[in-house]
């Protein structure tokens, strides 16, 4: 997470002479900064992502974004009140507490040259972790990670490749940055400004002509969809 923007609390008014309502909710807005993820954020701040995102108060993101992993940088998170919760224990014993918590999953398709590499040992690691495996038939791979991971390692053919992935920072298609997230992981050059420059159109041409679609060099409903299908 690089910022994260002040949290606002809803303001409550009361009557005078009148206790308040214990049963308001006093929760905060928190703003979703580059890099932020659902997963993350719920994690920090006490959380399940299920909790946050199925609030009734973030109805209106759902309905904007849909998928809680592509949230964008300038969008509002909800997040309610915390309640507390008792239990009663013997005081001369000891006691194991689990912490609730929900993982965050890496999915992601490895190919070459339009051809999935398939059965390729892989190494992923973040922090002190490291963890090995192999793509499946299809060059997939698919690995739990813990909730707060931002980026994490990916190394290939022995150590001789090596790629940084971020992880929640997928944008929605319909966004500028989010489309040009997925042209550059599709191999169709390098493109990350957030503007519709030169190098956005030319790996937007670059797509077009590799799946057929119309050669116009904008981000148009049509390429959009096919870019959102064959990425995800």
């Amino acid at each position: 997470m690089q910022a994260t923007a002040p949290s606002v609390s809803p303001t409550s008014t009361t009557t005078p002479g009148r206790k308040p309502d214990m049963r308001e909710d006093t929760g905060r807005n928190h703003t979703i900064a580059s890099g932020d993820s659902i997963t993350a954020i719920a994690r920090e701040n006490g959380y399940l992502w299920s909790t946050l995102w199925d609030h009734p108060r973030n109805a209106a993101l759902r309905q904007k974004r849909q998928n809680p992993n592509q949230l964008v940088a300038g969008d509002a998170l909800y997040l309610p009140a915390k309640g507390g919760k008792s239990v009663s224990k013997p005081v001369d014993a000891r006691h194991a507490f689990k912490l609730r918590g929900e993982p965050t999953r890496l999915q992601l398709q490895l190919k070459c040259l339009g051809e999935p590499r398939a059965n390729e040992a892989y190494t992923i690691s973040w922090g002190d972790q490291v963890v090995h495996g192999s793509t499946d038939g299809q060059g997939r791979i698919d690995e739990t990670l813990a909730a707060q991971v931002r980026s994490v390692t990916l190394q290939l053919d022995g150590g001789a490749e090596s790629y940084t992935l971020a992880v929640g920072e997928l944008e929605p298609v319909s966004e500028l940055r989010g489309l040009q997230q997925r042209l550059t992981n599709l191999g169709h050059g390098r493109c990350g400004s957030g503007e519709l420059d030169d190098a956005t159109r030319a790996a937007l041409l670059s797509f077009q002509r590799a799946e057929a679609l119309q050669e116009t060099g904008e981000p148009d409903a049509a390429t959009r969809a096919l870019l959102e299908q064959r990425h995800g």
